[in-house]
């Protein structure tokens, strides 16, 4: 079971991190963590599960996103996930998409930690690897610290040792996906509050990191930066990224 730290890693995108992306990502940076596109736990259900998990073997580390609301469909999925060889198993627990909220699943789980908790639970008892959650600070106008805090409390407690934070919250009426990227405003010290309160945990922050500078000032108040668009659009800072994170010229 790989267990590397998560100091860098590439945010999963739908559309974006397929494994083609992810072959070629791996190309300039031997560290990072990759993370697939979400794939719903139904699609592995229904869909063709070996096309949906193929990788290949040079992408580890390499996590698995799943999504989903049904903590059985989604501990199904995630031993075919870990049976595939996937280093670990990451909750989509973000997404704001109306389709995503029709399933109730994505960012409308951060009003149901305790759902989130049992999927993690029920995850932990069928595969070895490690299982983490991608978040948001809030949604609609439930997003205050004491919101998040519970949140996190909740579902380090069902075994997640790892949570990737995606520094602002998501309005779940009202705004697209693109738009949830954008306009709800970035706040870092949040995330900051998380790992001060939670020291045990790793707590990776995700959210308009865009520079060399950026990057390096988050590895002093978190234990890891996430990265989206930026490193999909110019491949090149991530492997910049990568060798002054990890001195690897």
């Amino acid at each position: 079971m790989i267990s590397a730290p998560h100091k860098l890693c590439v945010a999963p995108m739908m559309e974006r991190t397929d494994r083609h992306c992810r072959f070629l990502l791996r190309l300039f940076s031997p560290n990072a963590w990759l993370y697939t596109e979400m794939i719903t736990a139904e699609a592995l259900v229904r869909g063709d599960r070996g096309q949906l998990l193929r990788f290949h073997p040079s992408e580890h580390p390499v996590a698995l996103q799943l999504g989903g609301s049904d903590v059985e469909l989604l501990a199904k999925a995630a031993r075919w996930g870990a049976t595939a060889g996937y280093d670990e198993i990451n909750l989509n627990v973000g997404c704001p998409s109306d389709r995503v909220q029709a399933g109730e699943f994505g960012a409308a789980l951060m009003a149901m930690p305790k759902k989130v908790a049992a999927a993690v639970i029920a995850i932990n008892e069928v595969v070895d690897v490690p299982v983490t959650v991608k978040t948001r600070l809030g949604i609609d106008k439930q997003d205050s610290h004491i919101f998040l805090k519970k949140f996190v409390a909740i579902v380090s407690k069902a075994g997640c040792r790892s949570i990737m934070i995606h520094a602002r919250k998501a309005w779940l009426n009202g705004l697209s996906p693109k738009e949830n990227r954008e306009i709800p405003p970035l706040d870092y010290q949040r995330v900051y509050e998380i790992k001060d309160e939670f020291p045990e945990l790793e707590i990776v922050i995700n959210g308009g990191l865009d520079t060399l500078s950026k990057c390096l000032a988050q590895l002093t108040l978190v234990d890891g930066v996430m990265l989206g668009r930026c490193v999909y659009h110019n491949p090149s800072f991530l492997g910049k990224l990568d060798a002054r994170i990890f001195g690897d010229d």
